[in-house]
């Protein structure tokens, strides 16, 4: 099965490239929004970290993912899959991070600011 192992190698390549281009591209479209929008905006700052931020969220994405193919499809050893939870854990903890940095609120909080009021009734009487 060689051929299937150079396979998830180049799947895994191309993830990181991915990762890394939408890094580049969301960097330079948040910049370009910023070189538009900074005549119009209240607060183009705000907007310009929200953009880059959104742009290194999906990259980390596509990151995470080619770690995940190259580690048990290339090499499933102990030391590897070690290594791919340690790698997982930190991109985990910086994805969370900039999204608390993002929306101001921790992922978990979103289903329970959409509940509906009757929603919450009928999980009350049940």
């Amino acid at each position: 099965m060689p051929w299937f192992n150079e396979l998830a190698e180049t799947v895994g390549l191309t993830f990181d490239g991915i990762g890394v281009l939408v890094i580049v591209l969301g960097t330079l479209v948040a910049t370009a929004r910023l070189a538009v929008h900074r005549r119009q905006g209240a607060d183009p700052y705000r907007q310009f970290r929200q953009d880059i931020g959104r742009g290194i969220l999906l990259g980390l994405e596509f990151l995470v993912a080619a770690d995940i193919i190259r580690t048990v499809a290339v090499t499933p050893t102990l030391e590897g899959v070690l290594v791919l939870g340690l790698i997982v854990l930190i991109r985990t903890f910086l994805s969370t991070a900039l999204q608390v940095e993002l929306e101001g609120r921790w992922p978990w909080q979103r289903a329970a600011e959409t509940t509906s009021p009757s929603s919450e009734s009928q999980a009350r009487c049940s």
